[in-house]
């Protein structure tokens, strides 16, 4: 098959497979790190040991994704070095600085205080492990904001030129803080943030369904649900304005997005595409619904547009996306999945006012309990669907306006690549099994709530003097 002897699509695929299986880790343990932080501190407080133990169980599912997350994020970054070497040399002079400084900044804070947060309950003053556990939390998100700053370059390059094919760096600053990053860096941050909420409320309410610890987890979901109530609409608020930019910094993709082949010029009201299937080779959909006026509002608050929204033929095949039903259908997930964790988080607030979420009352509410179980993993294909329209969309692009994908890609043979993409799909497949098995377990075993709280003494101290002699009550045959 052509596919199969196309470097650079082979190059695209392994880079995709490596950043969607990666993405599942860091997700939940930038978001979890913060949630972490907030029940230590809760503990500290209230000195309330279900909090201590909330800490300490949660910590487990914590490292067993930050393992995985350093375990297949490693293999992404030397990609390029290997995959895409051409895009390495000439961007570099920014681009491998800033992931310099995720390495650096980011994940070197984090590794150094996760030893004390996971092995120093009873080692450190308990002030020195909350401090451990922000700055985890702190080198988590620092992450984040490195990543989506150097991606967000990559989507609106800035704060530099290219002379003779590399990217001269005029003000690191202004390339740090291009048009796309700070919007970009609050939508992700929030993204990873409700996920984590989805998560650690699904598996509470997992516990609450089957009436284990139901009054333990319901602490656990309450806190998840408070922090909903902020997170999801501010969510849904953001993912506008990044729509916003979009619209005004890369049309191309927001044809894609609408998969809209033809202009709506100013002045003109336009339709949005509910749902519709794309056909790429005619250049048109082979059907739709559509809601009349609803883009114009979407984009402009307005029944008319003040700018053209341009359609995929305003450019040539060669410089537009490709594969929009892909992006098409991928945006509408998100879109999808917000909404419905926001519904779900209104529900559930209604049901709080009501008194229905009380100890007593809490593990009645059985299809709600089975509506976050179901919203659990909602968070990680929302987010993977963003990723692929801000990459997929950004196409034939890979830094938008300056250097091609095509341009980019290293000069490899074909059978290499495919080599290297059917390992790291074969080991991957094996570590997400290795990750169901020892997450399923560690939720199956529930939270160890015998463990010593650090400052309180189970047994009081036996008494002696110097020298007292203390008979040994064993039997004769344990003292042998």
């Amino acid at each position: 098959m052509e596919f199969l002897s196309n470097t650079v699509a082979l190059s695209r695929m392994q880079f995709a497979l490596t950043a969607i299986f990666h993405m599942l880790w860091p997700v939940l343990t930038t978001g979890m790190a913060i949630y972490l932080a907030i029940v230590e501190g809760i503990w500290l407080k209230t000195r309330n040991p279900d909090y201590y133990y909330h800490a300490r169980f949660w910590s487990k599912l914590y490292i067993l994704n930050f393992g995985i997350g350093v375990a297949t994020g490693i293999p992404m970054e030397f990609q390029f070095g290997t995959n895409w070497a051409p895009l390495s040399e000439a961007i570099g002079n920014f681009f491998g600085s800033i992931i310099g400084f995720e390495a650096s900044w980011a994940f070197m804070l984090e590794a150094a205080f996760l030893g004390i947060m996971v092995f120093g309950w009873e080692r450190v003053h308990p002030i020195i492990h909350f401090i451990s556990t922000i700055l985890v939390a702190v080198g988590a998100n620092l992450s984040t904001f490195w990543i989506l700053a150097a991606n967000s370059w990559l989507q609106t390059p800035a704060g530099g030129e290219m002379v003779n094919g590399k990217f001269i760096v005029h003000d690191y600053f202004q390339g740090i803080f291009n048009p796309f990053m700070v919007v970009s860096v609050s939508h992700m941050f929030l993204g990873t943030l409700e996920t984590s909420l989805f998560v650690i409320g699904g598996i509470s309410a997992w516990y609450i369904y089957n009436n284990r610890h139901s009054a333990f987890f319901a602490k656990a979901f309450k806190i998840a649900l408070a922090a909903a109530i902020a997170i999801a609409p501010l969510q849904i608020y953001v993912g506008h304005l990044s729509g916003e930019q979009v619209y005004h910094y890369q049309p191309s993709k927001l044809a894609a997005m609408e998969a809209q082949w033809h202009t709506t010029p100013a002045g003109q009201p336009a339709d949005w595409s509910l749902i519709a299937l794309p056909n790429e080779q005619a250049e048109q959909n082979d059907w739709e619904i559509t809601i009349p006026n609803a883009l114009s509002y979407i984009l402009e608050f307005k029944p008319k547009l003040s700018e053209p929204v341009l359609g995929l033929k305003e450019w040539q095949p060669a410089d537009r996306p490709h594969l929009v039903a892909l992006i098409y259908y991928s945006f509408r997930i998100m879109i999808a999945i917000g909404f419905f964790l926001a519904g779900l988080m209104l529900v559930s607030t209604i049901q709080w006012l009501r008194g229905k979420l009380s100890p007593e009352n809490i593990s009645q509410q059985r299809l709600l309990m089975l509506g976050w179980i179901f919203a659990a993993p909602l968070g990680y294909i929302a987010v993977e669907s963003g990723w692929i329209v801000r990459c997929v969309g950004r196409q034939p692009w890979t830094v938008y306006g300056l250097i091609r994908t095509a341009d980019a890609a290293s000069n490899l043979p074909a059978s290499n690549v495919l080599a290297t993409l059917t390992g790291f799909a074969t080991v991957y497949s094996l570590l997400f099994v290795a990750v169901l098995y020892f997450g399923s377990r560690i939720i199956r075993r529930g939270p160890r709530l015998d463990l010593p709280i650090p400052g309180l003494k189970d047994q009081p101290a036996v008494e002696t003097t110097p020298g007292e002699f203390i008979p040994d009550e064993r039997p004769v045959e344990a003292q042998q």
